[in-house]
């Protein structure tokens, strides 16, 4: 089995190489509609099957940087901070979008580095993910696309890497899910979808995924988009 590292490398290259600002006419199929995906590590590995899935329906894009390597958009403090850079000059016709599993780990309140302290603050707590959230999604509305919001997938209670407690995924998606409703945003919940499989799609103690799992994920993502394309 392929490790994360070489498996997100090789799958990455079906990524179109380019920067968000302004998309080269020669990357869209102008008959198609335009796709954004936004978020974390875990977007980045059912990305590229979401594009094979949407092949020939839909130009499928997310954030990369000048050099072509994909950009974690993380959590909301970098979310509110970039969301109108990744948004950039292009009109999208639906935005699938996540954050969470980055704002629940803890970091060093000195360094602003990932931490295995539980007495280290989270990157932000359920009152900043809130109000941080809302600032994103009134951003994303403004673009006039369809948004579909990914509740943050579940994880074991002990994994490899910053300290996420047990339990606050769902603590986290309650708070966005309020905010999707009030708002009339599709919900896209991955959380349910992973939960009784975890085993079978997740890579032990990680919060990533398999291969297959990466391709379950992009498969219920796929469906989500197309739902509302059509």
């Amino acid at each position: 089995m392929k490790t994360r590292r070489n498996f997100l490398k090789l799958t990455l290259s079906a990524i179109p190489l380019i920067t968000l600002k302004k998309l080269p006419d020669a990357m869209l199929n102008n008959q198609l509609p335009n796709v954004l995906i936004l978020g974390d590590s875990i977007s980045i590995g059912y990305t590229p099957f979401v594009k094979e899935l949407l092949e020939n329906r839909a130009n499928v894009f997310r954030p990369v940087f000048d050099d072509g390597k994909p950009e974690n958009c993380a959590g909301t403090t970098k979310g509110v901070q970039n969301i109108e850079r990744w948004l950039g000059d292009t009109k999208w016709d639906v935005i699938h979008f996540n954050f969470g599993l980055h704002d629940i780990k803890h970091v060093d309140p000195v360094t602003g580095e990932n931490s295995s302290n539980p007495d280290h603050p989270h990157q932000a707590d359920l009152k900043q993910y809130k109000k941080n959230l809302k600032d994103i999604v009134k951003k994303l509305k403004a673009s006039n696309a369809k948004l579909v919001y990914a509740t943050t997938t579940p994880y074991p209670d002990k994994t490899n890497g910053p300290l996420r407690k047990p339990g606050m995924p769902k603590k986290y998606n309650e708070v966005a899910e309020k905010i999707m409703k009030k708002n009339d945003i599709t919900i896209d919940n991955l959380y349910d979808f992973v939960l009784p499989r975890m085993e079978e799609l997740q890579i032990p103690n990680n919060v990533h995924f398999t291969e297959d799992g990466y391709k379950a994920l992009a498969k219920q993502v796929a469906d989500k988009i197309l739902e509302k394309l059509n």
